[in-house]
């Protein structure tokens, strides 16, 4: 190399850096959850979605669900095709399973395997409060889990687990580690919830939960809410997105920096969250988030 061409390649080298890092990176995938959208049939599930300006959806599959357990086999199919018919993905499903003992379990693994969704939400296992055994409500817990993932891994599924505020296990990321502890990553992780996470820790122990999961992040759900009294005693009240107590810029800003492209589900557990014109605001708020960190 010659001291002409050495020069002008190192004079390059500021402006090939520069234009890499101004790359938008991957983004996760933006669904909403369709709890919230409940009236609407598979089919007008997929076009309101779709209109609304969602990538996909995090179908409901347990009872009261958009598909019932006692008719997966049947239903799953169907209800992912109408959805995919409008141009939507839909990478998880939210579950009732907690064990492999559940008459749904490998009916729902098969399907789920047939349509290609890869991932799946456990359902919750819960403290008593009379009685709150943590050592053994987890040891017990665990070994459910151990046995639900050892079934839906033979079908290549990955199994996500939720933290929930309140006397649910897993309000405190801690339960999950241990639970997810001798448990391959391809095979289970987190679904994790900034929400609840802010509501069980809001100093610092959400960011402390934000680094543990972030390593074997799956999925993850998207809801804000504050602090208010409710009958006298205060409680967490859920709320439109960017009007409550989450730290939004600081949780996508971990997801974009540890290259997290999983599903986000978007959640309105507030009075009103069904309505339409109230989960496209929420969309938007996501969608100028995630430019923010992951790039315009």
């Amino acid at each position: 190399m010659t001291r002409r061409h050495f020069v002008i390649s190192t004079a390059a080298l500021p402006l090939v850096a520069q234009t890499s890092a101004a790359q938008p990176r991957k983004r996760p995938t933006l669904c909403v959850f369709s709890k919230h959208m409940a009236q609407f049939q598979w089919d007008e599930l997929g076009a309101k979605a779709k209109q609304l300006g969602f990538e996909g959806i995090d179908l409901t599959v347990r009872p009261k669900g958009h598909v019932l357990p006692e008719r997966v086999a049947e239903d799953l199919p169907k209800a992912v095709d109408a959805i995919r018919k409008h141009g939507l993905s839909v990478p998880m499903v939210t579950t009732d399973l907690k064990s492999a003992d559940d008459p749904a379990a490998r009916p729902t693994f098969e399907a789920m395997q047939k349509c290609g969704v890869p991932l799946y939400k456990v359902g919750y296992w819960t403290y008593r409060k009379d009685q709150p055994d943590v050592l053994s409500t987890i040891a017990a817990c665990k070994a459910k889990f151990q046995g639900l993932v050892a079934l839906s891994s033979k079908y290549g599924l990955a199994a996500g687990l939720h933290n929930h505020s309140g006397a649910d296990v897993g309000c405190a990321i801690w339960d999950y580690r241990e639970i997810l502890a001798g448990c391959p990553e391809k095979d289970g992780g987190y679904y994790f919830d900034p929400g609840h996470a802010v509501i069980e820790g809001g100093l610092f122990n959400h960011r402390v939960s934000l680094d543990i999961v972030l390593p074997r992040l799956k999925m993850s759900a998207i809801k804000d809410f504050y602090w208010g009294k409710k009958n006298g005693k205060w409680a967490g009240v859920w709320c439109p997105l960017g009007e409550g107590m989450v730290p939004w810029p600081e949780f996508f800003s971990a997801y974009a920096k540890a290259g997290f492209t999983g599903p986000l589900s978007l959640h309105q557990e507030y009075p009103g969250g069904e309505d339409l014109e109230t989960i496209r605001k929420d969309l938007e708020f996501v969608k100028k988030q995630l430019s923010a960190a992951y790039g315009a």
